[in-house]
């Protein structure tokens, strides 16, 4: 989130930074959302007592009142429901830290390191009804290390997020703009 912050604010970037929405009231990235002057807020999906769709339209509700035109998920953790995919529908982007369509879902690094595979990496992607399994958008490639293990690995892969988000945001955001 802090990368897409960062790129956002650059003169030339096609799109502005105008929400940071957590579903956690001590996110890290809200606090970082502030200080670059930027509206915020936690919708708290536990006050939801389990309702995922009631969740989903109170974020909604922000989403548009703040007029945003794309969504980039960041570090949200929560699979989202139809109702919400098909009102933000070739809007709603995601990071996955796999090279898509390998491992979707949870513990990817640790996937890959099983499988043996040479080579890992992260994808940006367009989200769907399905997880992780929209459109790619972008990816990028990490080597996998002799004594790699999950957490090195993704320590690796999470530099690649850094980079490729935003570039993946910046093509996704003239994908919009040009259809």
């Amino acid at each position: 989130m802090e990368a897409l912050v960062e790129a956002t604010q650059k003169e030339w970037f096609p799109a502005e930074s105008v929400l940071v929405m957590s579903n956690r009231n001590d996110a890290a990235g809200l606090r970082f959302a502030e200080a670059h002057g930027i509206e915020t807020i936690a919708v708290p999906h536990k006050d939801f007592a389990n309702d995922r769709e009631a969740f989903e339209r109170a974020m909604h509700v922000h989403l548009q009142r703040c007029n945003v035109d794309i969504i980039a998920l960041a570090g949200f953790m929560r699979i989202l429901t139809s109702w919400f995919v098909r009102q933000w529908d070739g809007k709603l982007i995601n990071i996955h830290p796999s090279l898509l369509p390998k491992y979707p879902g949870l513990n990817t690094h640790q996937r890959a390191l099983d499988a043996g595979d040479a080579e890992a990496g992260c994808s940006v992607h367009w989200v769907n009804e399905g997880v992780d399994t929209g459109e790619i958008i972008d990816q990028r490639r990490v080597g996998i290390e002799s004594g790699d293990t999950a957490e090195t690995l993704a320590a690796r892969v999470l530099k690649s997020e850094h980079d490729l988000y935003p570039n993946a945001l910046e093509k996704a955001c003239y994908s919009l703009i040009n259809s």
